[in-house]
């Protein structure tokens, strides 16, 4: 089932299900996470959030970091929208929205930090999304995955407490979304250990893995480009 057949509601419900997780823990508990991210965000960088939905994460750090410029990226014309009304009622000059496909996210003229918040695993053609990412960032620059705390094999999510209700996310909507486009089905629970080979063959390097602060349902890894010789 295509995602077209998903709107308009659930742009509402993935911003329900986001929202107050972010608006609690992303600026004081997950990007501190990322070492030094924090600081040059502070200081003023260029950064993106592939699969941004209606914006909430891109409008929270707009806020928190106005020396840095945010650019917010989803293939949903109503979720842009509304990101874009927000962005305008908070009176954020430094955040911008486009309805865009990320398997063309453009390499120039690049960003020092890429986010991505539990959009990955829905992507038909996850691989060339990260390989996009990795190719749009600046030497040494840092990609913050969010995406979901499961394994990559079914036997080993046994004893999550979670697991039932993100397989049937997964085979109701993640994985037929992406099938219908002729993707590669990763769904919800592709797992760790799969998104840890997906990062480095999409070249990079010194992924860290954490737990998700006040979210068990996720994971983050924190990623990097390497420097230029």
């Amino acid at each position: 089932m295509p995602y077209e057949r998903f709107q308009p509601r659930f742009t509402d419900v993935m911003d329900a299900l986001g929202r107050g997780t972010y608006d609690e823990f992303l600026v004081g508990g997950f990007l501190p996470l990322a070492g030094d991210l924090t600081a040059h965000l502070a200081r003023g960088i260029r950064a993106a959030d592939v699969g941004c939905g209606t914006g909430r994460c891109v409008n929270l750090m707009a806020q928190a970091y106005p020396a840095s410029t945010f650019v917010g990226y989803d293939l949903s014309a109503g979720a842009i929208a509304r990101a874009r009304t927000e962005a305008a009622q908070l009176g954020l000059a430094n955040a911008a929205f486009e309805v865009l496909d990320v398997t063309q996210l453009p390499a120039a003229p690049g960003f020092d930090a890429v986010f991505a918040f539990d959009a990955i695993h829905d992507q038909a053609a996850p691989a060339t999304v990260l390989r996009r990412v990795y190719e749009a960032l600046t030497p040494g620059g840092v990609f913050f995955m969010v995406d979901i705390n499961g394994a990559s094999d079914v036997e080993a999510d046994k004893g999550n407490p979670f697991a039932p209700m993100m397989y049937a996310m997964s085979t109701l909507h993640c994985m037929t979304v992406s099938l219908a486009a002729g993707g590669a089905g990763l769904g919800t629970m592709w797992g760790r250990e799969l998104a840890e080979r997906m990062l480095a063959e999409a070249g990079f390097l010194d992924t860290a893995v954490h737990e998700a602060p006040g979210d068990p349902i996720n994971l983050i890894y924190v990623t990097y480009k390497p420097d230029e010789p």
